[in-house]
């Protein structure tokens, strides 16, 4: 099966939007009080992804061997998640690693494509 998230972050709240064939589903959080404004919008976004997609697994939408393109609104992140260059932002990097332990562990093919701002569906919920 093949899934579209979108996510996006700031420093209050994080949100993400999975759309698979015709479904939508939509979910926000607020930020753990350890983030809650402590953390920069782009390691928001990174929260974000890892939190969206771990939440996918969990309530069986995105399922093992799936394929998922990832829509980012960010040239940073597109261009570490397509590299093997470390970042110099541990929480980044950190977020990175559990993103890619995810792919691993439920064969999942990840696909990133980079998206203008105002393409973010997801963004609406902050």
């Amino acid at each position: 099966m093949e899934h579209v998230l979108y996510s996006d972050g700031d420093a209050k709240r994080i949100c993400w939007t999975v759309k698979t064939q015709d479904v939508v589903k939509e979910q926000f959080r607020e930020h753990a009080d350890i983030f809650l404004d402590k953390v920069t919008d782009l390691q928001s976004k990174y929260i974000a992804l890892h939190v969206g997609l771990f939440w996918s697994i969990g309530v069986f939408i995105i399922k093992n061997g799936d394929i998922v393109k990832i829509m980012l609104d960010s040239d940073d992140m597109l261009a570490h998640f397509l590299s093997d260059n470390k970042s110099q932002d541990a929480l980044a990097e950190h977020r990175k690693g559990f993103i890619n332990q995810l792919a691993s562990q439920r064969n999942l093919k990840f696909q990133y494509e980079k998206i203008d701002a105002t393409q973010n569906i997801a963004s609406k919920m902050l």
